[in-house]
């Protein structure tokens, strides 16, 4: 979230975040593709700690510190019980073991939140997977099971990603591209965020998406491919929806040639990319 969502969701003024990170190091953001200064629900737990511990006669330093010092403890106790989940999940779908692979998943959804499950669990995890599979280590049939598995998981966790909110985004694979898992995280991330979004998937015809940007004339189009050829097959299509609508796209090739045809490029990183996204959310909010 940008400073001033902080701000509102904690009460504490812009200044007095700024003064606390400058001071004492209390927020940790992250910088978005456009240079903004993003924070995480972390820096919102330390800020909501720190004010709490003046509220009862601390100093802002002492505060500060310990709601620093509290929230490092928090994390190192979650962290082993995630990576004994994680490696149950990873243990299940080597082992096509679809009922333990949900059972863990299961546990890790109770344990942690949405965002914290796909930034430090599940991304890691398919990281992880596609080098297994590019070394030889796991088959393309153990890949295929785990990502399905995974992938059905957080379809049935975004199923309301279409219902309400304000802006709009209408989010499709180029054509061309039939792997649209990181698609869903990014949907299902915005979605969690304050985005209405309307999925299209994997494959999905310009003709199509051109007719359903026209009907539903969309806050933004998100796109999205793997593969450098299959963007460069659809630049001009790109170019000319971008002509008359916001378009980010996600593909492995320079931000430079994004830009050129008048997309905003979302970077590979997922959250990053969501969390960018979602300051449009408080911008648009506060008009």
């Amino acid at each position: 979230m940008r400073i001033g969502e902080l701000s509102r969701r904690t009460g504490v003024s812009p200044e007095l975040l700024r003064a606390w990170e400058q001071r004492y190091q209390l927020l940790r953001p992250s910088r978005s593709s456009g240079g903004f200064r993003l924070y995480s629900s972390s820096d919102e737990a330390r800020v909501r700690r720190t004010a709490a511990l003046i509220a009862q006669g601390l100093s802002a330093a002492e505060a500060a510190r310990l709601a620093a010092t509290e929230s490092a403890v928090e994390q190192e106790s979650e962290r082993p019980l995630v990576e004994d989940l994680a490696s149950q999940l990873q243990q299940a779908l080597d082992a096509f073991d679809a009922g333990a692979a949900q059972g863990a998943l299961d546990r890790l959804f109770a344990a942690v939140s949405v965002e914290f499950a796909l930034a430090e669990v599940l991304i890691p995890y398919l990281h992880e997977l596609g080098a297994r599979w590019a070394a030889g280590v796991v088959t393309v049939a153990q890949e295929h099971f785990a990502s399905n598995i995974i992938r059905a998981r957080l379809v049935g966790l975004a199923q309301d990603w279409g219902a309400g909110g304000s802006p709009t985004s209408v989010a499709a694979c180029l054509p061309g591209e039939a792997h649209d898992l990181g698609l869903v995280m990014l949907g299902l991330l915005m979605a969690r965020r304050g985005w209405q979004v309307t999925f299209l998937g994997a494959d999905t015809p310009f003709e199509s998406l051109e007719s359903t940007v026209r009907s539903l004339r969309p806050s933004l189009v998100t796109l999205a491919t793997y593969d450098a050829a299959v963007f460069d097959a659809n630049a001009d299509a790109i170019a000319r929806l971008a002509a008359t609508t916001k378009v980010a796209v996600a593909a492995p090739v320079e931000d430079e040639a994004i830009r050129r045809t008048g997309a905003e490029a979302l970077g590979g990183d997922i959250p990053a990319a969501a969390a960018a996204l979602a300051s449009r959310v408080t911008q648009t909010k506060s008009v």
